[in-house]
């Protein structure tokens, strides 16, 4: 009995932690917690992705399976996840960000421009200022992440045969932080953050103006099917992925420039990168991991909306009518009460 009377109260705790906790902050755990998932799913997917963007010719050349092999024999397991701590980091906060922020300037929109529709164009708008903020916040972390990725760490055997050089340049997360603050200030943790920006603009903003255009043709009875959720966010992530892949990969050389053995002229900006890339490695190269991609960013983005309505529910977040509804009354009376 004295059990189930804590267990009472602790839901009743709970319960009035939800309701107590505005519905920017309800949005954010959502995001975040959403975000954190999909992104641990995928991180064997991510790694190797990053090796092949990051022309290491030694995992180019053996392809996907080769790949997911040689990592496994040198590194283990846990190489699969090396770079994931940083990945994590950054995506809780970056997923926490975009979809709040997503709710938060589609709100405005409404409210500041009443004749504005509700159809995907404004799904397009919201998206593409949310992906550029949740950017600008979290970039250091995705510099970091794709630093620790990049190292590769040769098995004791491996190194004594072939005289492979250790690579660990940086020991953790915040080792380097520490050092790339040291090499190049402020601006070497925003290295590659234009292509990133120029990328996430569109990227953001299509992956929910398709996801929300394709749910609009989802019958009535069928919206709430977790089945119908996942298929939609995986067409809509997969179709904004291929627009927007090249300056990904222009963002992953100019991170880990300064790691590379490539003795080629040093890529200064986003255009002068794409087409150097394009010059000596050929235009090829700018879709260079894409089909891994595709693998990894049908189930995360998938994963993602599934999660973030999930959560959503679970947090009693009210419907974007009824909010925008109660944000749309509140201006009113502040604007009577002014007026009077």
């Amino acid at each position: 009995m004295e059990k189930k009377r804590e267990e009472r109260e602790m839901g009743m705790f709970f319960d009035g932690v939800i309701e107590a906790m505005p519905v920017f902050a309800k949005e954010l755990v959502a995001g975040g917690v959403a975000g954190g998932i999909a992104k641990t799913v995928v991180a064997p997917l991510e790694r190797v992705k990053i090796l092949f963007q990051t022309r290491r010719e030694e995992f180019q050349s053996i392809g996907l399976f080769g790949s997911f092999k040689k990592i496994a024999k040198t590194e283990g397991v846990r190489g699969f996840y090396r770079g994931n701590g940083a990945s994590v980091a950054r995506i809780v906060p970056y997923a926490a960000l975009h979809y709040m922020t997503y709710e938060q300037y589609r709100r405005w929109i409404i409210v500041t421009f009443p004749d504005v529709g509700r159809g995907p164009v404004l799904d397009l708008v919201a998206g593409s200022f949310a992906g550029g903020t949740a950017v600008l916040f979290t970039y250091p972390l995705d510099l970091v992440r794709t630093k620790l990725a990049y190292q590769v760490v040769g098995s004791s055997k491996l190194n004594a045969q072939m005289s492979i050089k250790n690579e660990l340049v940086y020991k953790g997360i915040l080792d380097c932080f520490s050092k790339t603050y040291k090499e190049a200030g402020i601006r070497g943790l925003y290295r590659g953050v234009a292509p990133s920006l120029y990328g996430i603009f569109p990227y953001a903003g299509l992956k929910f103006y398709f996801y929300e255009e394709m749910k609009r043709h989802v019958p009535v009875e069928q919206k709430k099917n977790i089945m119908v959720k996942l298929v939609c966010g995986s067409v809509a992530g997969l179709l904004g992925q291929t627009f927007t892949y090249p300056l990904d990969v222009v963002r992953r050389q100019m991170q880990v420039q300064r790691l590379s053995a490539s003795k080629s002229a040093e890529m200064k900006g986003t255009i002068e990168t794409l087409v150097m890339i394009a010059q000596k490695q050929g235009w090829k190269h700018l879709f260079s991991g894409l089909s891994i991609n595709y693998l990894k960013v049908v189930p995360s983005v998938a994963i993602g909306f599934t999660v973030y309505d999930l959560m959503k529910a679970y947090l009693r977040v009210p419907s974007r009518d009824d909010v925008i509804e109660v944000v749309s009354n509140k201006r009113t009376s502040r604007s009577s009460s002014l007026h009077s």
